[in-house]
C-alpha cells in the first residue's frame, strides 16, 4: 500500500474510504447508477468549509516542488484561450505552458497541416502575445510543431529543403524570444516499417539538427522530443527497438515526452517510468493525457488519480493535456494536476477536487453548481476508461435505461441535469459558454435516447 492510500485509510472509514481508495488506486468509481439510489452520483464531491493553501504546501525542510516543470498544454486552442489560462497557471504554482501543434496547423478545425509553409503573421502575433504574457508571469512557454501528422507531404528526413522549411518556422518563433521548443512525431503510422532501429536514428538525427540550429542562435534553447512510441515501458518488441535507437543517437540535452503506462491510463506507475527512462536514456517529461477530451464533447472534471507519488524522482516534468474547446471548465481538473505535480507525496484527490472548486468559485451557489457538474462528469480516470471520448452523462443515461423503471429514471436524470444547466447559467452568466453548450447537447442526446427507448417499448407492446 503506497503512502497516499495508507493516509486515506487512516483518515476515512466506510463508503467514503472505499471511494477514496478506489480513486487513488485508479480502480474506477464509475459513471453508472449509485449503489443505493440509481440516480445518485457514483462519485460525490465533499466541499470543504474553507479554502486552504493550494496546491498543498511542501513539508518542512523541503524547498523544491515535486516536478521541476509543472503545467499543461492546449488542444487546438486559440491564442486568446492560452492567454486566459496563464493567470491560473501562475496562481497555482505551475510554470510551464506548451502550445499544441494543432494550434499552428493550416486549418485548425479540419486539421490540415501544410507545415512547410511559413507561419502566418497572425499566428506569429498570437504566439508572441502568449510568450510575452508567460514571461511576465514567470512561466516557461514551449512552442510545439509536428511536420508529419495530418499532412499529405510529411517531412523527408534526408531533405535539406524540408529541414530549411521547418527550421524557418522555428526561427520565426525563436525571434519572438521563445526558448523552449518541442518537435513531435507522435501518432504517425509506422505500420509495416521493418527498420524501426533506422527510424529511431532518423528521428534523433532530425531532432539533433534542429537542436543545434536553435542553440546556434540561443545557447540556452531547450528541446523536448515526442517519439513514435511515447507510452509504455519500452521493454520489448518494436517499442524497445525504436526507443533504444532513438536514445543512443539523441543529443543528451534533449528531453523526451512520455504519456505513461499507456496512451490514456488509469494508472501511471514509477516502474513503467523507470523502464522507459532506462530505454531512452534521457530526461523525461510526463505528458499526462488527462483531462483531455480530443474535442469529442466529453467532459472529464474529476481529480487526476492513479499517479504514483514517486514519479517526480524519475521524470523531470509533468504536463497535463486539456479539454477543447472548454478551457474554462478545464481549470477544475487542471488544479488537481497542479496539486499533484507540486507535492505528489501529499496528494489526496478527494481533498484536491474540493479545494479546486472552492478556489475557483466565489459564492456558495457557485460552489454547489460546480460540485454537481463534477458529479455529472467525473471523467474517464474515475470511470476506469481509457477513452478520451468517454461521456459519463450519456453512459449513465444508457445504464439507467437498463434499470427497472429505466425510462422514468432517465427522465428524472435528464431533468436533474437541466436543473444543473439552469443554475450554471444563473451563477456564471458570462462564463463557461462552451461548457453550457456541451451540457445542452448532452441533455438533448439523453432525451433522444429516452424517446428511442419509449418508441421501442411501444413497438414491442403492439399486437401483431
Amino acid at each position: 500500500m503506497n503512502k497516499s492510500v495508507d493516509a486515506l485509510a487512516k483518515t476515512r472509514s466506510g463508503p467514503a474510504a472505499m471511494l477514496a481508495l478506489a480513486i487513488v488506486l485508479g480502480l474506477g468509481a464509475g459513471c453508472g447508477p449509485g449503489m443505493l439510489d440509481p440516480l445518485s452520483p457514483a462519485f460525490t464531491v465533499t466541499l470543504p468549509s474553507k479554502a486552504l493553501p493550494f496546491p498543498t504546501p511542501l513539508p518542512a525542510g523541503r524547498n523544491e516542488p515535486g516536478f521541476a516543470l509543472r503545467g499543461t498544454k492546449g488542444w487546438a486552442w486559440t491564442w486568446d484561450q492560452y492567454l486566459a489560462e496563464i493567470p491560473y497557471l501562475a496562481r497555482y504554482k505551475m510554470n510551464f505552458l506548451m502550445s499544441c501543434y494543432t494550434s499552428v496547423f493550416t486549418d485548425t478545425v479540419s486539421f490540415v497541416n501544410n507545415w512547410w509553409e511559413p507561419l502566418p503573421e497572425k499566428t506569429l502575433a498570437g504566439i508572441g502575445r502568449v510568450a510575452a504574457a508567460c514571461r511576465d508571469a514567470g512561466i516557461t512557454f514551449c512552442f510545439s510543431f509536428h511536420p508529419a501528422l495530418f499532412s499529405d507531404r510529411p517531412l523527408r528526413y534526408d531533405s535539406d529543403e524540408d529541414f530549411a522549411a521547418m527550421g524557418r518556422n522555428y526561427a520565426s518563433v525563436q525571434a519572438l524570444g521563445v526558448r523552449w521548443f518541442s518537435l513531435s512525431y507522435d501518432d504517425i503510422d509506422v505500420k509495416g516499417n521493418k527498420d524501426l532501429d533506422a527510424l529511431g536514428a532518423a528521428h534523433a538525427g532530425l531532432a539533433n539538427r534542429l537542436f543545434g540550429r536553435l542553440r546556434e542562435t540561443d545557447p540556452a534553447a531547450e528541446l523536448i522530443f515526442c517519439p513514435v512510441y511515447y507510452w509504455g515501458p519500452a521493454d520489448e518488441g518494436e517499442a524497445k527497438t525504436y526507443t533504444e535507437a532513438l536514445g543512443r543517437a539523441l543529443d543528451r540535452d534533449i528531453l523526451v515526452f512520455w504519456t505513461g503506462d499507456a496512451i490514456v491510463t488509469p494508472r501511471l506507475t514509477r516502474k513503467a517510468a523507470e523502464s522507459f527512462r532506462a530505454a531512452v536514456g534521457h530526461r523525461i517529461v510526463i505528458w499526462d493525457n488527462y483531462p483531455v477530451n480530443d474535442r469529442s464533447g466529453a467532459l472529464h472534471l474529476g481529480p487526476v488519480t492513479g499517479r504514483d507519488p514517486g514519479l517526480d524522482e524519475v521524470a523531470y516534468g509533468y504536463m497535463s493535456n486539456a479539454h477543447a474547446p472548454q478551457n474554462e471548465i478545464n481549470r477544475i481538473p487542471l488544479l488537481t494536476c497542479a496539486d499533484y505535480a507540486f507535492n505528489p507525496r501529499a496528494y489526496d484527490p478527494v481533498r484536491s477536487i474540493g479545494q479546486a472548486i472552492v478556489h475557483l468559485a466565489e459564492t456558495p451557489g457557485q460552489r454547489a453548481v460546480l460540485k454537481n457538474l463534477v458529479e455529472l462528469y467525473p471523467g474517464d480516470l474515475i470511470s476506469g476508461s481509457t477513452m478520451t471520448g468517454y461521456n459519463c452523462f450519456t453512459e449513465k443515461t444508457a445504464a439507467l435505461l437498463k434499470e427497472p423503471g429505466g425510462q422514468r429514471l432517465a427522465k428524472r436524470f435528464a431533468g436533474r441535469a437541466e436543473g444543473v444547466a439552469a443554475r450554471l447559467d444563473r451563477e456564471f452568466p458570462d462564463r463557461y459558454v462552451e461548457t453550457k453548450r456541451t451540457l445542452a447537447s448532452h441533455i438533448a442526446r439523453a432525451k433522444e435516447m429516452l424517446a428511442a427507448k419509449t418508441a421501442a417499448r411501444s413497438t414491442e407492446g403492439r399486437a401483431p
